[in-house]
């Protein structure tokens, strides 16, 4: 796989600032802002800044002094930001803070970071806006996004064809989700009849669990048992149910199953799928739909990726195998369209 040259070649048009580069091989994500009880890689701190490495190579930054890979103010691109949007001179941006290398909390537990937040700097630096970051719930970033609260998601939040008819997206990472399970089990999910009967973990209201509930439905048709599904309040508490043997399985974003095999002794990844399954999704920036805002970050976006600060986000977090050669703005009137083909990434696998 070919990673991005070092810092002394970037483009002069942005600045790495981060204080601790990574070195990539798989996408990596999970877990909440506090530390792994089950971690077995090193923590270092070097320069102020706490940071874990990872068995796969990544060495994650995981304090608030983040130093952001930065971008120069694209003019014609800030002129196309939507007046509303534009007059108060930032980009209001919604994350979860819950799934670590993609948007968790630092390690003073109150500072947003993570590849989500740096691609939305990258944007916002694009379109000439300073960046205002919104901790918010996982269920309340619909409703507050439709309200006018939110300006955009960054989320790993995959597009279908429910969000479709209220928002619009810009595309910027390959989506897909991982199961997890302890060090020893036997497990190897492919498909529904694989979690017939077994206690899986997921997270209410997201595209993994339209999954679970499509799969239970197979089972059903077929007289199998139908997996149980358990709804727990945070990541932590998820984990330590897997952990404990108190669930048998996980399905989470699949850069959080990675993050988690790398850094654990106690847990493996079993299984991984598309986001979109049946079918395929990306990850992308959502917005209201028909506000004219998606297309200007996607505009933002492809010119992140031509530069090549889009693909060092990427490599700092260990992402650099669910990069996008582009962005797209996906709508309702698109959304079939885009589901016809299949992604790069996805027809390398």
């Amino acid at each position: 796989m070919a990673f991005p040259t070092g810092p002394s070649s970037r483009p002069r048009r942005t600045r790495l600032l981060a204080a601790l580069p990574a070195v990539v091989l798989l996408a990596a994500a999970g877990l909440s802002a506090c530390a792994d009880p089950g971690a077995t890689a090193a923590g270092t701190s070097i320069g102020g800044a706490q940071t874990t490495a990872a068995r796969n190579g990544v060495v994650y930054n995981t304090s608030p002094d983040q130093q952001r890979l930065r971008a120069e103010k694209d003019a014609a691109l800030a002129a196309k930001v939507p007046e509303l949007i534009g007059k108060d001179g930032k980009l209001t941006v919604a994350t979860t803070a819950g799934s670590i290398p993609l948007s968790f909390h630092a390690t003073d537990d109150k500072t947003p970071i993570g590849s989500e937040l740096d691609i939305a700097q990258l944007v916002a630096d694009k379109l000439g806006l300073e960046l205002d970051v919104q901790v918010t719930s996982w269920e309340n970033w619909p409703l507050k996004t439709q309200s006018g609260d939110f300006e955009a998601v960054f989320s790993n939040v995959g597009v279908n064809k429910d969000r479709v008819k209220l928002f619009d997206f810009a595309s910027y990472r390959a989506a897909f989700m991982g199961f997890e399970a302890k060090k020893s089990a036997s497990y190897d999910i492919k498909g529904a009849d694989d979690i017939s009967g077994l206690k899986v973990s997921v997270g209410s209201g997201t595209n993994q669990e339209k999954i679970l509930l499509a799969w239970n439905k197979e089972l059903e048709s077929k007289g199998k048992a139908p997996a149980t599904l358990q709804y727990y309040s945070s990541d932590a508490d998820t984990i330590l149910a897997l952990s404990s043997g108190r669930t048998d399985l996980n399905i989470a974003p699949y850069p959080s199953t990675v993050y988690r095999e790398n850094t654990r002794d106690d847990l493996k990844v079993v299984g991984k799928i598309n986001a979109g399954w049946p079918s395929e999704t990306l990850v992308a920036a959502t917005t209201l739909r028909g506000n004219g805002l998606a297309p200007v970050i996607t505009e933002a976006l492809n010119a992140a990726i031509k530069d090549g600060s889009y693909a060092e986000v990427l490599e700092r977090w260990g992402l650099s195998e669910e990069a996008l050669p582009d962005s797209k703005t996906i709508t309702e009137e698109n959304f079939a369209a885009t589901q016809a083909a299949p992604t790069k990434n996805e027809k390398s696998r």
